[in-house]
């Protein structure tokens, strides 16, 4: 504490958000929908316009909810409500992600993997729901 009762960032760099590529949350979010794309690619052909086409949507929603949220992020009940889309949109991508697992398409690392991915966004994302004027830690 200071002098005056505020609290020192000792030790702590602040990040400067420029853009919505600076959060955390959205570069990790972004990545996993990458990794999604990657692994869909082998899954069987049969799948392509269900199982493979839900689980890229709903992944690439999750980065895309959060990047249109930033931009409005002006108004802060609709950066918030975009924020609550990508984080149904990230559980409903952990649900195909069981339904692939389950089937088969993945392995149990590659679904715990991408599981614990999501799992890090959805708490990232609740953070800045409730934080969202301190973005350094997102």
């Amino acid at each position: 504490m200071t002098e005056d009762g505020r609290q020192r960032n000792e030790g702590r760099r602040k990040t400067v958000i420029k853009s919505v590529k600076d959060l955390k949350v959205y570069q990790m979010a972004y990545q996993l929908a990458m990794d999604i794309f990657e692994i869909t690619k082998k899954f069987p052909k049969e799948e392509t316009y269900s199982l493979i086409d839900q689980m890229r949507r709903s992944s690439r929603s999750v980065a895309i909810n959060i990047r249109e949220g930033y931009a409005k992020r002006k108004y802060e009940q609709v950066f918030i409500r975009y924020l609550n889309d990508s984080l149904g949109s990230s559980e409903e991508t952990r649900g195909w992600l069981d339904f692939a697992k389950d089937c088969m398409y993945i392995m149990k690392d590659e679904h715990k993997k991408l599981d614990d991915g999501y799992d890090e966004v959805n708490a990232m994302l609740y953070r800045l729901m409730n934080n969202w004027q301190n973005y350094s830690d997102i």
